[in-house]
Parts: C-alpha cells; sequence; structure tokens
C-alpha cells in the first residue's frame, strides 16, 4: 500500500513492487476520495490534494509502469473512478473534478498504448456498501432505496468487472468508461 497523496510514497511503492514481483503486467488504480464538499464549503487546497489523490497519482503509475507493458506487448490498466463524472453530486465536487480529468487521461491514453497491446479503462462505482458512503450519506437504506435494483452495489461483485477487464477475455475493450452502479445514473449512456 502507499499514500497517493504523496510522490515518493507511490515511488517507493512501485520499487517494492517491483523487487518482490519483478514485471507488473496489470495495474489497478484505486485511491479513496478527498473530503466530500461542494462549491461555496470547499477549499483550494482540497481541489489540490483531490487532484493528487484521483488524477496525478494515477498518471505517476501509468508513467512508471506502462512503458514496460507496451515493450513487452501486453499489459491492463484499470482505474476505478466514480459515476459522478456522468452525474455530478453536489456534495461531492472536489472528487467529480479529478475523477473526471483522470477519465479524460485514460480515455487519450487507451488510444496511444492500444497498438502496444496495452488497455486502459475505468470502472466507474455507484453506490456500493461501503465505508466511504456511510462516511457521506447517513441514511444509507434510502440511498438503497433511489437505486433501481433497491440495493447496494456489492464490493465483491464490482471486484469481478474489474477482474473481468484485466483479463484476456477483455483484450478488445479500452477506452471504456464503465458505469455499474445498478441503475441509478438517469442520463443516456
Amino acid at each position: 500500500t502507499a499514500d497517493l497523496s504523496d510522490g515518493p510514497s507511490i515511488d517507493a511503492m512501485l520499487a517494492e513492487v517491483s523487487a518482490a514481483l519483478g514485471q507488473v503486467d496489470i495495474l489497478v488504480a484505486n485511491a479513496g476520495g478527498p473530503p466530500p464538499g461542494g462549491f461555496a464549503s470547499t477549499k483550494l487546497e482540497t481541489y489540490s490534494l483531490a487532484l493528487q489523490l484521483n488524477l496525478l497519482s494515477t498518471i505517476r503509475m501509468c508513467q512508471a509502469l506502462v512503458p514496460a507493458m507496451q515493450e513487452r506487448g501486453w499489459g491492463r490498466v484499470v482505474a476505478i473512478t466514480s459515476s459522478t463524472v456522468r452525474e455530478p453530486s453536489p456534495v461531492l465536487i472536489p472528487s467529480t473534478t479529478a475523477r473526471a480529468g483522470l477519465t479524460g487521461f485514460l480515455k487519450t491514453m487507451a488510444t496511444e498504448v492500444a497498438p502496444d497491446g496495452v488497455t486502459v479503462n475505468s470502472v466507474q462505482p455507484g453506490p456500493h456498501a461501503t465505508a466511504r458512503l456511510a462516511e457521506i450519506y447517513d441514511d444509507l437504506e434510502a440511498v438503497a432505496a433511489g437505486v433501481p435494483v433497491r440495493r447496494l452495489g456489492d464490493p465483491d461483485d464490482f471486484g469481478r468487472v474489474v477482474a473481468f477487464l484485466c483479463s484476456e477475455s477483455a483484450r478488445s475493450i479500452t477506452g471504456a468508461a464503465l458505469p455499474v452502479e445498478g441503475g441509478s445514473l438517469r442520463a443516456i449512456q
């Protein structure tokens, strides 16, 4: 593990992983969220933290790992973003701002590295039964009632989606931003 808000911590983690495992073929980037907040309540420093945590940390890891994936002709990058990049939440503006930027970065990078056998995708969780959701919302039953499947997402199910994108079976899926949100997005995809 590493503190993804700290560049040297990321570098140390990458060195430790490389020493222990050798080559890295799969990167799953999943940073926690910055503090919640809306426009009026969010200080500029919170945006800086959000950008480091949810955008720059993944760019740093990609710059360190993807070139070797390209040389080997195979690799997978999957970043966990949020369904709020498609339908913003008024209480998650720092997270949405950074993760929307990450979504654009990943889509652009996917096109560049695809000829080298590297796929790059993001997965956009909606309401899932996590500690983070419990921190943000007081009434999780009400949140679940607002999801068309009438339940919060199961993190294990979400993990299986990520595992699929890391598999050989997903070799033709790249540049995708896949929502996993129980139908809670109201927008046409």
